[in-house]
């Protein structure tokens, strides 16, 4: 430790289902055999993730999970504290916040939080799609405003000596961008407020990409260092050298930057750490694809590999349907922002304008994706997301909420939309 007796809590979360965001799962899985490899007690971790990976019919490989090209099964022994619909957000502030009461547990058992105290140290680490202040879970979005609040009130209760959060997903900088420098608190982001992430390590033979990225290269840099002697800034300067599609992001309280990442996540002595890392000795991520073009990726792939005229054909009508669906959400964004600020033109549309008005974005983010609920599945999440940038730029150039708010309701009850 950094020179207390306290203990190290583990919070690991997959917000994704569904074989396209295979990734998701796969990086916490892997990010658990780390931890758990590097001497966390399991009673002080909590894993979140839907489940439905490992033995989904669309798995050649049933019961393993890679998170690269070549690797090793990740699933065995990974913790199910959180599973299918237990994934949710109140799930995990209550988690974080040690608050049991606060858990909607789906299966009868113990309750899971994190017992952490001012001794203690905090590393969460989240990775699904994103926007701007929103993060998703399986049928919901967690808000920064959300995320903010919690972090700050852990702290007032005296629920953490440090806390570091690592985030990936589309537009985490913004999930992260308030994170109060007084706290004890560090984050991490896969990339700036406005920017997309990207996926990697495209496989021919399950049809989906194995990580992210950001966690592959954090992960990567993780296995291959000495961690009680390597420290966040050293991981930090090195994902700012290797990701190429994205900025790594630092916020919160940098100073905490200088902490060994042992002391948050423990560590392996360099003969167990040399025996278990067999991986290529420099970071080399291939197949880099925006996060929002994963869907399409991998249906076109499928249609290629396909040699059944009849299987082929229904393949590629499911494409045609998605890239349908994809402009209709397209044009309802630019209608409501078309009906909410007609003098706003272009701007509205392409302009990445910081974000201020949490409260705001997120009231309008949650009527929009309730709106719009049948969009909001797994091979769309992404595309959705990345649309409510629009609702964020309407909020942040001073258009009234109530109008925006009725615009959605406008857009919506158009028949074509419907």
């Amino acid at each position: 430790m950094f020179g207390g007796e306290g203990k190290q809590w583990v919070l690991l979360v997959a917000g994704s289902k569904g074989w396209t965001n295979y990734r998701h799962q796969a990086n916490v899985c892997h990010v658990y055999q780390m931890v758990h490899s590097n001497g966390i007690p399991d009673e002080q971790v909590v894993v979140m993730m839907y489940d439905d990976i490992a033995f989904s019919e669309q798995n050649p490989h049933p019961g393993k999970i890679i998170n690269e090209p070549g690797g090793p099964n990740v699933y065995p022994g990974v913790l199910k504290d959180y599973t299918g619909e237990g994934v949710s957000v109140a799930n995990f502030l209550a988690v974080l916040r040690g608050d049991e009461a606060g858990v909607n547990k789906q299966t009868e058992g113990h309750i899971k939080v994190l017992r952490s105290d001012e001794h203690d140290t905090v590393f969460v680490y989240l990775a699904d799609h994103g926007s701007t202040g929103v993060f998703a879970f399986p049928s919901e979005f967690l808000h920064a405003s959300d995320l903010v609040d919690t972090i700050n009130d852990m702290a007032r209760r005296q629920k953490f000596a440090k806390v570091v959060i690592y985030i990936e997903s589309c537009c985490s900088g913004s999930m992260m961008l308030h994170l109060n420098k007084n706290v004890q608190a560090y984050g991490v982001a896969a990339c700036l407020p406005h920017e997309s992430h990207s996926a990697c390590f495209y496989d021919e033979d399950r049809f989906t990409f194995l990580a992210g990225e950001f966690t592959s290269c954090w992960l990567f840099h993780s296995q291959t260092s000495d961690l009680a002697r390597t420290t966040f800034q050293d991981q930090f300067v090195f994902l700012q050298q290797n990701i190429t599609q994205s900025t790594p992001c630092q916020y919160g309280n940098k100073e905490l930057s200088n902490l060994p990442i042992s002391a948050f996540l423990g560590t392996s002595d360099l003969t167990t750490q040399t025996s278990r890392f067999t991986g290529p000795v420099t970071f080399q991520p291939t197949h880099i694809t925006p996060s929002s073009e994963v869907p399409l990726i991998i249906q076109r792939h499928r249609i290629q590999r396909e040699s059944d005229p009849a299987k082929k054909e229904a393949l590629q009508k499911e494409l045609d349907k998605l890239l349908q669906t994809r402009n209709l959400i397209k044009k309802a964004v630019q209608d409501i922002a078309k009906i909410a600020c007609p003098e706003g033109g272009a701007r509205i549309l392409t302009d990445r304008r910081p974000l201020t008005r949490l409260a705001d974005v997120k009231e309008l983010a949650e009527l929009f994706s309730h709106t719009f609920s049948g969009w909001c599945q797994d091979q769309l999440d992404g595309f959705v997301l990345s649309q409510i940038h629009v609702l964020v730029n309407l909020c942040e150039s001073g258009v009234d909420v109530s109008r925006i708010k009725e615009a959605i309701t406008t857009v919506s009850s158009l028949a074509e939309f419907q």
